[in-house]
């Protein structure tokens, strides 16, 4: 395993503002990076959080850099939604193989410039790293897409199926335009995803691991209400909606649901095992080899790290009752917040909550409309594509399955029957991770290497030489 070589810094080109990270063995010529830097920095300048309707000048910016890249006027489509919009920007192939799609997405989280320290909307770099809102989700993987397929359109390479770059407009919101994009564009092979995924590094810089999103975990809040006719609190009576909450609360506490397991689970548990010492990393071995194993299960569930990657996970976050300090509450509410395995239909985890609740004068509500798909499964195309990209930088670097807690737009194209990976060209620390965060920022040293990655993953997967 070569210790990375890419924190050397070049001198300022004509091309951007900031500089460039190379060396003698830089993955990618130094020209393209700097571009990417460049517009990176011009899509963080465009403030596109829900409510600013700036989505749009987004859209226009890229299509506008593939029109100069080579892209037809017609292989680019923008459409508005509201005050967002999304844009599809087909490079065709020889068509001998279904499409790819690049998934990212144009929008970004709020941020108050009087909280940071920096202007959020103004990409500074400092001491090798580049701050910015959505500098690392998702903007940085929009970049490193959109210039990925400049490149390939100047080098002449023709796929053997179209490529199709699929960015949706309220990936951080409601996901509308994500749906849309999902059923629009139903039928295609593969999606690769900018927003997932990505390489680790210790604290000292050296590298981790590689982890491969596959698979992602449903999001679903349940409204769980208990009513009460009320009255004096001098006049207490059994019935109590808090009382009722309380007891409601106890019972999911209690209750574990049933282990479930993937592909994608099995292969991350057994190669955490052969980094991990002692009982934990015997677990995580016996897990991969036997997931219905007692012993390897009672280990894992006592780490809150691990147990969500074990079972659909159900907890009270908000709570709210009574309404006076002299009177029987008449109203008592909490929220459940639940991360689904993948597959399993959030329906039947209400039936379950209600299940538990036990109590006739309580009701369950989804908070909002809930989408769930299954796991992709490892396909030996992707993960040979998404080894040689890795052995580009890292040679022999392990490849972790990941299934996230969190969504990306990687869900909704599942749902419609495409697999889908995260597999982000970013390798970062612990230390470097603000993404929705303040002071948001990615090391200027990870872009060389993600530019490639990119390259090599597209050329191998659409039959490049």
């Amino acid at each position: 395993m070569r210790k990375s070589s890419l924190s050397a810094l070049l001198l300022f080109t004509s091309l951007s503002p900031f500089t460039v990270a190379a060396a003698d063995d830089a993955l990618t010529p130094p020209e393209l990076t700097a571009q990417a830097i460049d517009m990176l920095g011009k899509t963080i300048a465009i403030e596109s959080v829900e409510g600013k309707g700036n989505v749009p000048a987004v859209a226009n910016y890229i299509a506008a850099e593939l029109r100069k890249g080579g892209f037809a006027e017609d292989d680019i489509v923008i459409e508005r939604h509201g005050e967002t919009a999304t844009l599809i920007a087909t490079y065709k192939g020889t068509g001998e193989k279904k499409p790819i799609l690049l998934s990212a997405h144009m929008d970004v989280v709020s941020a108050n410039p009087e909280d940071w320290t920096r202007d959020p909307f103004t990409m500074v770099e400092e001491d090798g790293y580049l701050f910015g809102r959505g500098v690392t989700d998702n903007k940085f993987g929009l970049t490193m897409m959109v210039q990925t397929l400049i490149r390939l359109k100047q080098e002449g390479f023709t796929p053997n199926r179209d490529l199709v770059l699929a960015l949706s407009g309220d990936e951080e919101t409601q996901m509308k335009t994500t749906m849309v994009l999902a059923e629009k564009l139903e039928g295609a092979d593969i999606v690769l995803n900018s927003d997932g995924g990505g390489g680790g590094l210790g604290e000292n810089g050296e590298p981790v691991a590689y982890y491969l999103q596959g698979a992602e975990k449903t999001y679903a809040d349940y409204a769980i209400t208990f009513t009460n006719p009320g009255g004096h609190s001098s006049l207490p009576r059994k019935d109590n909606a808090i009382y009722d909450l309380a007891q409601a609360a106890l019972n999911i506490a209690n209750y574990e649901f049933p282990v479930m397991w993937s592909d994608i689970t099995r292969e991350s548990f057994r190669q955490a095992a052969a980094q991990t010492e002692g009982e934990l990393g015997k677990a995580m071995a016996e897990f991969a080899e036997n997931p219905k194993s007692k012993k390897a299960i009672k280990v894992l569930s006592e780490r809150p790290e691990y147990v969500g990657q074990l079972r659909t996970t159900c907890v009270a976050t908000m709570l709210n009752g009574g309404h006076a300090l002299n009177a029987l509450p008449q109203r008592a509410e909490m929220n459940i917040n639940c991360r689904i395995f993948p597959g399993v239909n959030p329906d039947d985890v209400q039936a379950k909550l209600l299940e538990l609740v036990d109590n006739l004068d309580a009701t369950i509500e989804l908070v909002d409309e809930v989408h769930y798909s299954d796991a992709s499964p490892l396909r030996d195309d992707v993960v040979a594509a998404v080894r040689k990209a890795v052995d580009r930088r890292y040679p022999g670097l392990a490849i972790v399955p990941e299934m996230s807690a969190g969504a990306s737009d990687s869900l909704h194209f599942r749902a419609h029957g495409i697999d889908s990976y995260g597999v982000s060209g970013i390798f970062m620390k612990p230390s470097d991770m603000y993404a929705h965060g303040l002071n948001e920022r990615v090391p200027v040293a990870t872009i060389d290497g993600a530019l490639d990655h990119w390259h090599t993953l597209i050329t191998e997967l659409a039959g490049g030489e």
